[in-house]
């Protein structure tokens, strides 16, 4: 596959290289959400060893909250790599992974759009846990331990809808910017 040639004229014109060359501002933030997993590999194995230490301690509700704590930092560190692995690919440079065996299937087709739908629906995900976890333990509203009031309960679930609501919409305005089919 051959690159396509630069027109001759790109190089006389330095303010447009100077803003698409900007685009490698962003390797450092990058860079700095891989560090972000890191931590969260960290965070992982210690809830993990949390969850292994305690478990014949632990009564089945204990337990099942640990393990949607885990399941929550395994999708958080998804939500990385989507942004980090699609961010770069769509807004840096591409990465050259193809025929790799380990390639994404949806980084094949990766674009602005698509990403916003799946970080959306990675949020929802990730709040549809932190909720679950709040009604789990919502048999202790009101004990000063608890950390959750009926109010709390309540603006979590109105966020957790909004969150619904807001890939809905972005889902339907990504549909139709779309052709449509046979066009």
């Amino acid at each position: 596959m051959t690159k396509p040639s630069i027109p001759a004229d790109a190089a006389l014109r330095p303010l447009p290289a100077l803003i698409f060359a900007s685009r490698w501002l962003q390797v450092p933030l990058y860079l700095g959400l891989i560090v972000a997993q890191g931590v969260y590999v960290v965070l992982f194995l210690k809830e993990l060893w949390h969850l292994i230490s305690h478990a014949d301690s632990f009564g089945e509700q204990q337990i099942m909250l640990v393990v949607l704590g885990l399941i929550d930092v395994v999708m958080i560190s998804n939500l990385l790599v989507m942004v980090i692995v699609g961010g770069y690919e769509t807004f840096v440079s591409r990465l050259g992974l193809a025929n790799h065996p380990d390639q994404p299937e949806w980084l094949s087709h990766v674009n602005a759009s698509v990403l916003k739908i799946k970080l959306a629906m990675a949020i929802i995900g990730i709040s549809s846990i932190h909720l679950l976890r709040t009604f789990i333990e919502a048999g202790n509203l009101g004990s000063p331990n608890a950390g959750y009031t009926e109010t709390g309960v309540m603006w979590q679930t109105i966020i957790h809808a909004t969150f619904i609501l807001s890939a809905l919409g972005i889902a339907y305005v990504d549909k139709l910017s779309q052709p449509p089919e046979g066009h």
